[in-house]
């Protein structure tokens, strides 16, 4: 199959180019600058622009591209970033997709949980409205832009991504060394909800997005029983075998990570009712075991 990536130099687009490639798949690319290997394309999701002929034969395209959220202060300019970044590259792509005379069969793009908000102790699906605030905000303008594609006809499936347990990078891998050291501990009050999902099942389920063809939509790719971060914190003192015992104050947070602190110490309670309807099935749906395998480098 013969499938087009957006954001494969980020830390799940990585992961995905290479499940792919392993099984024989053609993989294209899209890179913002000037290709420099046989398997790249060029795009600028500010201006709109895909390269003419970088979706010609494809038969799906994984839009996984968007500024980090947790990569720097929320200033402003930055929140614009993330925002834009978003917006801008699913429309550039979702147009392309809706202009070319045989479109793929597929346009899988990447999403949130962030979408649902803080849902406190509440478990929430897809069915579940947006929440409020500037996450939910910029999920819900992600995902209404990619109606070309939609409106063309062509199967669109929202992945909405949960915390990837990977030592590698993304939330997960700065939390690896705070408790490798022995500093690690609970975040506020530790009764948030944090609804997390191995690497490994991470990848599975944007693959299974691509080949199964009920699925359209938004999809949750979260493990199937979100835990506190208490909990959580409890796991990687055990797995680690470190102590647990240095709690970050949510003022401190709110004091080093500004507006963002609201958000990591909001609890996202996040069921994948539509994953396992459809057959999907977790190879880590525990936390111990997801971290075990992040450990192991993903397996």
């Amino acid at each position: 199959m013969r499938i087009v990536v957006t954001g494969s130099a980020g830390l799940i687009g990585a992961a995905l180019v290479r499940s792919l490639r392993a099984d024989g798949h053609d993989i294209v690319r899209l890179v913002r600058h000037t290709p420099t290997a046989a398997d790249e394309a060029e795009w600028d999701p500010r201006r709109g622009y895909v390269a003419p002929d970088a979706l010609t034969g494809c038969e799906a395209v994984v839009h996984l591209a968007g500024a980090g959220v947790g990569d720097h202060r929320w200033s402003p300019a930055y929140k614009r970033e993330i925002r834009d970044s978003r917006v801008l590259g699913t429309a550039a792509i979702a147009t392309a997709v809706a202009e070319m005379e045989r479109p793929p069969a597929v346009l899988v793009c990447g999403s949130a949980i962030g979408y649902y908000g803080d849902t406190g102790q509440r478990a929430v699906d897809e069915s579940a409205p947006p929440g409020h605030g500037f996450l939910p905000s910029v999920c819900v303008e992600w995902e209404a832009a990619a109606a070309p594609a939609r409106e063309a006809g062509v199967r669109t499936v929202f992945a909405r991504t949960g915390l990837v347990v990977a030592a590698e990078g993304g939330a997960w891998g700065k939390l690896f060394p705070v408790f490798r050291a022995g500093i690690g501990g609970r975040l506020g009050n530790g009764r948030q909800y944090w609804s997390y999902i191995s690497m490994h099942d991470e990848i599975a389920a944007l693959r299974h997005l691509i080949v199964t063809p009920e699925l359209s939509g938004p999809v949750n790719l979260t493990a199937p029983e979100p835990l506190t971060n208490r909990e959580v914190t409890a796991a990687m003192g055990r797995v680690l075998r470190r102590p647990t015992l240095c709690a970050v104050p949510a003022p401190a947070m709110r004091l080093v990570l500004g507006e963002f602190a609201g958000d990591v110490l909001g609890s996202q309670r996040v069921l994948p009712a539509r994953l396992l309807e459809s057959g999907f099935v977790f190879r880590h749906p525990g936390i111990d075991e997801s971290i075990r395998a992040a450990l192991a480098g993903g397996r």
